[in-house]
């Protein structure tokens, strides 16, 4: 859900930051939309979606049908894209003024960019957490995307990063399920002569590398240093757990992974399907995936859901940081600060966010758990799902997704470390300070 290294998040928030700060989907001096008033049902509303593909696009397909029966005046256009392709198609929105109505945002400086140049409506009389429609979300969900004490996003479900294991292959191997980092380093020669490729990683985007590296990194740092160092103006990036966990990494990868076509090749699909049809025994996945990747019951050996065992990546042994950290975020949409309809986009969210909708996107096969409070059950959601998010809520903090947290040109710096680190161009060290020179040119 992030993005490849040098076309990406940096393009999207640098070459068009002119479209961020200063332009707008209508005339510069136009004000603000009110989001409180009673909305028009007519019109075309528009929505730029992550919803691309199987399983997932026919949820929000089925939502805008059913709003148009229900208000035959207006006509919902759907624009779906994939976790990859939505960064390309939102510069391209950005830098042409033609952003939609609703679009889908990741939190952190992702949402703040738009917050800060006027693209996102306040919503904060509508969705703040003292309203009615604010008290059906979790406070936590709606909190991640507040800013300076108001409220911007729709929060419409909520995501971590778990290990995923094959309890079959393990069984096979004749090894348990690790309980630490060094336990699974040492299953994975133990699993690869059983023939498995023991965790299967295609890092090709760029982003699945820093998964593994801000859950490493919330073990080795604290999270007062790492939540300063996020920031250009406060970062030092000199502890020394960022060396431990970039080694840690290496190691991970050289061990466990396949270095035969090395993973800066393969396709993070790839390797879901992988997993999913059982010739690998591990795989980093979210929380969105795990029904995924217990759907190709027609594969001989494929994994099923009674066979996934989902737990946070093991803690290294004397990781100083906070060992009870997970990566993650909640994930939501935003109102175009400008658009015509934003009452309407408002009404809109409000159909989407309903119980009963938020019970269907956190069943199967969608297995999208919903920020909604209640929608997230046993009975709604499988089981592995319902463990995630279970394990996100007591969580004592979120890590959230290092590319998304910190400064365009410095999240570059870590997309283009991590693959160096994983093709030996770059050692632990020279990644560490070619991320310190990207903070301080950021300054």
């Amino acid at each position: 859900m992030r993005a490849r290294a040098l076309k990406t998040y940096a393009a999207l928030f640098g070459a068009s930051v002119l479209a961020l700060t200063g332009c707008f989907a209508g005339p510069a001096n136009a004000p603000a939309a009110d989001v409180t008033a009673k909305p028009e049902y007519s019109g075309t509303l528009s929505i730029l979606t992550k919803f691309a593909g199987d399983p997932l696009s026919p949820y929000f397909e089925d939502l805008a049908a059913a709003y148009e029966r229900k208000h035959p005046g207006v006509k919902v256009e759907l624009i779906q894209e994939t976790d990859q392709s939505i960064k390309d198609k939102t510069k391209t929105l950005t830098a042409s003024d033609a952003l939609p109505d609703i679009y889908f945002t990741w939190t952190g400086n992702w949402a703040e960019n738009f917050v800060r140049g006027g693209r996102a409506s306040d919503l904060t009389e509508v969705i703040g957490p003292d309203t009615a429609w604010g008290r059906t979300f979790s406070k936590a969900s709606l909190s991640a995307f507040a800013y300076d004490g108001r409220y911007y996003g729709i929060p419409l479900y909520n995501n971590g990063k778990f290990m995923g294991y094959n309890k079959a292959a393990f069984a096979k191997a004749g090894v348990d399920v690790p309980t630490s980092f060094e336990e699974l380093l040492a299953a994975c020669p133990v699993l690869r002569e059983a023939g498995y490729e023991p965790i299967a990683f295609g890092n090709k985007d760029g982003w699945p590398a820093l998964h593994y590296l801000q859950q490493l990194f919330a073990y080795h740092v604290p999270a007062k240093t790492r939540e300063a160092d996020y920031h250009p103006a406060s970062a030092t990036l000199d502890h020394p757990g960022y060396l431990a966990a970039l080694k840690q990494f290496k190691t991970l990868v050289s061990t466990c992974t396949d270095t035969r076509g090395g993973t800066n090749g393969v396709l993070y699909t790839s390797a879901q399907e992988a997993f999913s049809r059982g010739k690998a025994a591990m795989y980093y996945q979210e929380i969105l995936e795990f029904d995924t990747t217990t759907a190709a019951r027609s594969a001989a050996g494929a994994l099923t859901p009674e066979n996934l065992v989902i737990q946070p990546l093991p803690v290294p042994e004397g990781a100083k940081g906070d060992p009870k950290a997970i990566e993650g975020a909640p994930e939501g949409y935003l109102v175009n600060a400008r658009s015509p309809r934003a009452a309407l986009a408002v009404d809109f969210m409000k159909f989407v966010t309903e119980r009963s909708s938020a019970k269907k996107l956190s069943s199967p096969p969608y297995g999208q758990p919903s920020t909604v409070v209640g929608a997230v059950t046993p009975e709604t959601s499988s089981k592995a799902v319902f463990q995630g998010i279970e394990t996100v809520n007591k969580a004592p903090r979120l890590a959230g997704w290092l590319d998304m947290v910190t400064a365009p040109e410095v999240a570059d710096a870590w997309l283009a470390g991590g693959e160096a680190l994983i093709s030996g161009g770059m050692s632990p060290g020279e990644v560490l300070e070619s991320v310190r020179r990207a903070s301080k040119s950021a300054k």
